[in-house]
């Protein structure tokens, strides 16, 4: 009688424990369905998602452990779309490894000969994309390379998330394979991977710099504007939806600075400073688009204006440096010292810039403005002729005519 008690206890205290688990599950299950079926999840309700899969997962089996994973995973992403906080991208970077640690056990046995299901592509490539969403350097090369490697196979035959939304996960992935390959300067390879994503603004973008390359500054700056307003609409207002924010986010302020570099160069002076007052407005410790802003009102014969702009541009090169290293401050600087006819001291700061880190643009640059000041300065022999030979590389924003009419000018006193 007593051994029946206990079988019959037993019994009940299982039976109410599977319905705990059944309820927990359940729950998990809708709470992730309220999060995926949005457009823009809410952080509370991806708040309440990842507690939940929390719950599933501390009652589950084996088998469905990489799901669990993955659906935590995906609301940390939601949450952290929403709240743009770096830390929770890695968190949910951190969910989707252990989904994929944890993926043989999905079939505890196979049928008999039958190769292992193969970890989901997509699963791997939102992995990279969390991470590319958190940070730079060394931890952005290796989401490149987890991204690329799935993008190999990019099969979506698995039951883990529907096939259209994997299918958007892979073309996320591209997106950001492409806004490496722009960082690079790669931009066929850019090109080639944007093309999966053409409303994203970024293949406009890719066609700009070719233009801007070719020296098609009109077409350059009408480019940039097209993708710029996409980019708008997209970013702004409501905030991307939880497809578009899987792609990169684009920095305004230095797209505004290349926009308004391409006006510039187009001979669209008050649209340049009005496009650039926009990017300095989006990032007022912005060096560069400080010294186009310089560059823009020196051309429309602001010249006290262009050098406030210089004066700034070098201030904040200066501040963003680590111990006052910075070759683009001293860049600017000497260019200031150059238009108050101090060559001298323009000449020692040019050379100054040239012992630090600059941009590649910068570097031709910083040489040329080093050998235009000697010859500014009466220098007309050895630094005239390297100041012809320097031009050839120099940026668009460089002074080309009139550096070409002073080397002349040297030349033909030289003569006399």
């Amino acid at each position: 009688m007593k051994v029946c008690a206990l079988a019959l206890l037993a019994t009940f205290i299982l039976l109410a424990a599977d319905k705990r688990q059944a309820a927990t599950a359940l729950k998990a299950q809708s709470d992730f369905e309220r999060v995926e079926s949005v457009s823009r999840p809410r952080i509370p309700d991806a708040e309440v998602c990842m507690q939940s899969q929390a719950a599933a997962l501390s009652v589950s089996s084996p088998e469905e452990r990489s799901l669990l994973f993955y659906r935590k995973g995906y609301c940390n992403f939601a949450g952290a779309a929403a709240s743009e906080d770096p830390r929770q991208f890695l968190a949910a970077a951190a969910e989707f490894d252990k989904a994929i640690e944890v993926w043989p056990d999905r079939i505890r046995k196979s049928p008999k000969h039958a190769p292992p299901e193969p970890v989901s592509a997509a699963l791997r490539v939102f992995a990279g994309i969390a991470r590319l969403h958190a940070a730079t350097g060394a931890v952005a090369a290796g989401a490149r390379q987890e991204i690329a490697a799935a993008l190999e196979s990019p099969s979506c035959k698995s039951d883990l998330m529907p096939a259209t939304f994997c299918a958007e996960l892979l073309a996320g992935g591209a997106q950001w394979l492409g806004w490496i390959a722009l960082r690079g300067n790669q931009l066929d390879e850019a090109a080639r991977h944007f093309s999966r994503t053409p409303g994203s603004g970024w293949s406009v973008w890719v066609q700009g710099r070719r233009d801007f390359d070719n020296a098609r500054y009109g077409p350059a700056a009408a480019q940039y504007a097209q993708a710029i307003d996409r980019w708008k609409r997209i970013w702004q207002g409501e905030g991307p939806t939880f497809l578009q924010a899987l792609g990169p986010r684009p920095q305004y302020a230095s797209a505004l600075a290349d926009w308004g570099g391409a006006r510039l160069l187009a001979g669209d002076l008050p649209g340049a400073m009005l496009t650039l007052d926009a990017s300095i407005q989006a990032d007022s410790a912005s060096p560069y688009a400080l010294f186009l802003r310089a560059r823009a009102k020196e051309l429309a014969g602001s010249k006290d204006a262009a050098l406030a702009d210089y004066n700034l541009a070098s201030r904040f090169a200066f501040a963003a440096a680590l111990d006052l290293a910075s070759g683009e401050a001293h860049l600017y600087r000497g260019i200031v010292l150059y238009r108050r006819q101090d060559f001298a001291r323009a000449e020692e700061e040019f050379s100054s810039a040239l012992n630090f880190e600059m941009t590649g643009a910068l570097l031709p640059d910083a040489r040329a403005w080093r050998h235009l000041a000697a010859v500014a300065g009466g220098a007309c022999g050895e630094a005239r002729q390297s100041l012809n030979l320097a031009l050839a590389k120099v940026s668009p924003f460089f002074p080309r005519d009139e550096a070409r009419s002073l080397a002349s000018a040297c030349g033909a006193a030289s003569i006399q």
